[in-house]
Parts: structure tokens; sequence; C-alpha cells
């Protein structure tokens, strides 16, 4: 007795655990915000990085529009200095003016006498003092001077000056130009980059949202797959493990009869079967999402193919009374697949159709040829596949009708199986009224020159029927 309390105690912990999925697979909300949050913080590190970028090259930009202009400003204060000093002394050539305007800006002019007092040699009313630490400037520089005005106002604060000697050789001559423009012209650049620089990186943010949240959507749908895969597997698996465990509880209660041990051991021993080919399933199922990868393809005629399918179910369809039938397509019907995929997807087409037949029904195997591609069509006479439930017949544990036991991971399979060799699924009605499932590849016409070529990469398969395609998982 305390070995069989230690085993149901086992069980109930192992239900327990599997219980446990259910909860956390459906725990989708927190995992879609997750997401989200990732997408917008992906988006903020995007706009940081585009705004980084954009600040470098704006001020590199501002510094060299700065240095044309302040070039510029100096070529005019070169050419007023040519001009000046070209001649006799400036105060004595009344006939030569030195130049007002040169580049749009009024150009001061100042003569330093040899013993130290200064002359404004400017034609507009200027009233403008050279500061004592700028008489004797050579080199272009940028100085601040204060008390510089017209009878329009104040014209500047910040002045461009340069000096030279005059061609008498005792005087020197100082002249400036004003640096409104290019401040002007610095202002408006800054404040056009600002702009441009905040519209930029706005919208780098709110595009790399827009496009993180479309790449992260199929993961989104494939997470939530995921769950519910999980959750479904938790369902399908609890129901075996609680038979099991209350057939180990009855049995370890008290004593009982040796033909209700047998009984409840062949009970135990179809739900082990039944987790088994759950397990299995889903093992199949795992690795073949986890490699998406396709096996070595290779020429298969699927009329040989279908035939030795078709003889091991016939002992199923003869302890159901059955009648199995074979037609084959009269001649070669030779596609380029995975030979155990193919086996895979026809035994789980059989093994629905002998499934869901009535005692006494029909189940029929064509293969025929239709131009450059092989159909492969299995029929029944069971309860058929109502025009609703054929958009979600391939959905993995989706079972359209509970008259027949099955975990209903099969058809999952099998379109997982069409998809990764590039076959077209028809799901319709049998001539006997139950379900009809036809699938069709690309023929391979191997020694005549359209050559075989190797299994497509895993991907959508195509309805070829006035029916939506069906949407798998697989």
């Amino acid at each position: 007795m305390t070995g069989g309390t230690s085993s149901g105690g086992s069980l109930r912990r192992a239900r327990g655990r599997l219980a446990g999925v259910l909860p956390r697979a459906t725990a989708g909300p927190d995992g879609a915000v997750s997401l989200r949050t990732q997408s917008i913080r992906v988006a903020l590190g995007a706009a940081v990085i585009v705004g980084a970028a954009y600040l470098v090259i704006a001020v590199a930009v501002a510094i060299l529009v700065s240095n044309d202009l302040t070039a510029g400003v100096d070529r005019n204060l070169a050419a007023a200095l040519g001009r000046i000093t070209r001649g006799p002394t400036p105060d004595h050539d009344v006939g030569a003016p030195p130049p007002d305007r040169l580049g749009g800006s009024p150009i001061l002019v100042w003569v330093v006498h040899s013993d130290g007092s200064v002359t404004s040699l400017t034609s507009l009313d200027y009233s403008a003092e050279l500061p004592a630490e700028y008489d004797h400037v050579s080199e272009p520089r940028t100085v601040t001077i204060s008390g510089i005005s017209s009878s329009g106002g104040q014209i500047a604060g910040q002045l461009r000056v340069a000096g030279a000697s005059a061609p008498d050789g005792v005087d020197y001559v100082v002249v400036g130009q004003s640096m409104d423009p290019v401040s002007q012209t610095q202002s408006t650049l800054i404040v056009a980059e600002v702009g441009i620089g905040l519209a930029l990186v706005l919208f780098v943010f709110l595009g790399a949202i827009a496009i993180g949240r479309r790449v992260a959507e199929p993961i989104e749908q494939a997470r939530q797959r995921q769950l519910e895969f999980t959750a479904d597997a938790s369902h399908e698996l609890r129901t075996p493990l609680a038979v099991i465990e209350a057939q180990t509880s009855l049995a370890l209660a008290r004593e009982r009869p040796e033909a209700w041990y047998r009984t409840a051991f062949q009970r135990v021993e179809g739900e082990t079967r039944r987790m088994r080919r759950l397990v299995d399933d889903m093992l199949w199922l795992a690795r073949f999402d986890a490699t998406r990868g396709t096996p070595d393809a290779e020429p298969v005629d699927v009329n040989v193919l279908a035939a030795a399918t078709v003889d091991r179910f016939r002992i199923v369809a003869e302890a159901r009374h059955l009648a199995l039938s074979l037609q084959g397509s009269g001649g070669t019907s030779i596609v380029t697949v995975p030979p155990e995929w193919l086996d895979r997807l026809l035994g789980v087409l059989l093994d629905n159709a002998c499934k869901y037949s009535p005692e006494g029904g029909s189940v029929a195997v064509r293969v025929a040829n239709e131009g450059r591609r092989v159909r492969l069509t299995v029929d029944d006479s069971g309860p058929g596949i109502p025009p609703a439930d054929r958009e979600r017949v391939f959905d993995r544990f989706h079972r359209a009708t509970d008259r027949a036991s099955g975990s209903g991971l099969g058809l999952a399979i099998a379109d997982a199986v069409v998809r990764a060799t590039n076959g077209r699924w028809t799901v319709g009605t049998s001539p006997a009224g139950g379900a009809s499932f036809s699938v069709s590849w690309q023929r391979s016409m191997v020694g005549q020159g359209e050559g075989a070529g190797a299994a497509a990469p895993r991907g959508r398969s195509e309805a070829t029927v006035g029916l939506p395609e069906p949407h798998g998982q697989g």
C-alpha cells in the first residue's frame, strides 16, 4: 500500500504540473505588452542613434557655413584694404573715397596716424571709435566694439577687422565689416537644422515603431500559437493521466476480482497508447518546427507508395469491415519529395479515413496524373467535414467531430508535410458523402528532360477549390 500511495502521489504531482501549464499558457496579454514595449525601446534607440548622427552632421554643416561666410568677409576686408592703400594716403585722396559697402555690409575705415590719433574715413554718417588695442591689427580677427551706430541706429556689435600700413609707410589703415549677416545666417541655419532634426527624429521614431510592430506581429502570432499548443497539449495529456490515476487509485483501494484488474489494465493500456501517440505526434511537430529543414528529397512513385500504404491498412479495414480500394494512375506518377514524409502523409489520411468511416463503409485511394501534376485523393464514407470547419481542419488539436478518438494532430502533420513539399490541398465531399482529401504536386518527368528538382522550401499550401484556404499551424 505504501508503494501504491507513492505511485498515486507521483501521478497526482505529474498531473498537477501538466495542469499548471494551462494558466501560464493563457497569459498572452503580458507577452503582447512586452513586445510592444520592446518595439518602443527599439524605436527610441533608433531615434537616439539617428539624432546623434544628425547632430554631428548639423554641427559640421554649421561650422563649414560659418567659416565660408567669415572667409567672404575676410575677402571683402582684403579688397577694401587694397583699394585704400593702393595710392597716396587715404586722408589726402579726396577723389577716391573708401568703399561704403562690400558684400552688402558697410565698410568702416580708420587711419591711425604716427602720433597715435585716429581718423575715421567713412562716407556714411557713422559714429565709431576704434579701441586702442586694435589700432595696429594685421590679420583678420573678430572683435567686439561698442558704440558703433549710424543715423539708422545700432549697426553692429561684432566686427571683423584687418589692417595694413598706408602707402606713406607712416600711417596705419584699419578696416572693419559688421558680422551681423554672418550671425543672422547662422541663426537661420540653426533654426532650420533644429526643425529638420526634430522632424527627422520623430519620423524615425514613428517609422521604427510601425516597422517593429509589423516585424513583431508574426513573432507574436507564433508565440500565441505556441501558447495554444501548450494549453491544448496539457489538456490532451491531462485526460489519460486522470484515467490512469483513477484506475490505479481504485485498484489500490481494496482487493478486487481478477477480471476487474484485467479490465483496469486494459483501460490503462489504452490510455497509455493514446498518450504515446500524442507524444510521438507532438515530438514530430516540434522537430519539424525547430529544424524547418527538408530531408533529402528523391523521386518517388506515388502509385508504389500508395499501394504499400493501402496494404498496410488492409488489416485495419477488415477489422472494421471497410471496403478499401486503390485506383492507380496507370503509369508512373513520380514526384520529388522526402519518401518518409509522403509515407507519413498517406498514413495520416488513411488512418483518418478508416477511423471516421462507419463499419461496412468504404475508403477509396486514387492516384491520377493531371498534366504536369500528380494528384493523390483519399475518400471515405464518414460524416464528412462541414464547410464551416474546413478553414480550421488543419489546426492543431482541432477535431471536426467527436465520433472517433484522436488527438487532433494528424491533419496538422499532414498539412505541414504538404506545405513543406509545395503541395496543394483540395478539401471537399467524397462521392460516398464523406470527406475527400486531395493533394497535388509538381510532377517530376524523370528521364524526359524536365528534371526532378529538390523539394520546395516550406511555404503556404495553395487551395485549389472554391473554399477558403485552410489556415493550419503546421
